[in-house]
């Protein structure tokens, strides 16, 4: 079982005018009562797994495993290896659920030396792990419909560039989702990933089952760049505006009824404020 990617209506994932004291992943540096970390207790992670079921299998209308549906929460034997970052709303009443949105973040020194990344089950990233850099995974992420803002979409990436500045990350990388079953009908993205993003040698990644490889796409010349991008899920914009790059093919994930591929983003790309502010921050302690 695996994660569906954050959705949201806005077109603003990373922002360009971010302000110069963004609130952090352990408090928030405004009056607002949405604030950001990481989940510190079980039942927090429980509340967290809860939103995911409500996002990932109710909202999308998909037919849950039967243990994941009998306790309705997402959850898997990944959980409690990974970082929880949780978007909390304050505001909300005591006894009310407060967490509107999570992350779950996976260091490679903190799975069991035999445990691999989740993303090896759809994509052979032996290339990443070769590389010699520190490797964060990321996925489950999701927020509430109604917090799919502009500001919560900031704080998200305010706390995953905090996270990475330090753990002294060199390497982000994870699944991103089309809600499609078909790959015909997102050929021209796929397309364009293929023709304009796809990354170097030393950072390859392969779709273990490839629903790609049949496909016949466009030349790059033929691709209508400006409205395949525009037409591209919110998050997987975001990062290719970091700079980030698309591993090679897709994979057709049957249970969840989406078509996933990998994203791969060198930290040292990550040149916004957020990264820049959180460095100044660490290097003063």
């Amino acid at each position: 079982m695996k994660r569906c990617p954050v959705t949201t209506d806005t077109d603003t994932l990373p922002p360009e005018n971010t302000p110069d004291e963004p609130g952090s992943v352990n408090s928030s540096q405004d009056s607002s009562p949405i604030t950001l970390r990481l989940a510190k207790t079980p039942a927090e992670i429980i509340e967290a797994q809860r939103l995911r079921y409500k996002i990932f299998y109710e909202e999308f209308d998909i037919f849950p495993p039967q243990e994941v549906a009998d306790e309705e929460r997402d959850f898997d034997e990944y959980d409690p290896y990974a970082d929880h970052l949780i978007v909390v709303d304050e505001s909300l009443p005591d006894g009310a659920d407060k967490i509107v949105g999570t992350y779950r973040l996976f260091r490679q020194e903190a799975l069991p030396q035999n445990m691999p990344f989740y993303s090896t089950q759809e994509f052979d990233i032996s290339r990443l792990i070769k590389n010699g850099g520190k490797l964060l995974e990321l996925g489950r992420s999701c927020v509430l419909p109604e917090y799919r803002t502009k500001y919560v979409m900031q704080k998200l990436w305010q706390g995953i560039a905090e996270y990475l500045s330090v753990h002294k990350i060199d390497l982000m990388f994870g699944c991103a989702s089309f809600q499609e079953r078909d790959p015909h009908s997102i050929i021209d993205q796929l397309a364009y990933f293929h023709h304009y993003h796809s990354p170097p040698e030393d950072l390859s990644v392969t779709a273990k089952i490839d629903c790609t490889i049949d496909l016949d796409f466009k030349p790059k010349e033929d691709l209508d760049v400006r409205r395949i991008f525009s037409d591209l899920p919110a998050l997987i914009k975001g990062y290719l505006r970091l700079g980030a790059y698309i591993g090679h093919g897709a994979f057709a994930d049957k249970t969840l009824h989406c078509i996933d591929v990998c994203i791969i983003l060198p930290t040292h790309q990550v040149t916004g404020k957020y990264k820049k502010h959180y460095d100044r921050k660490n290097s003063k302690k």
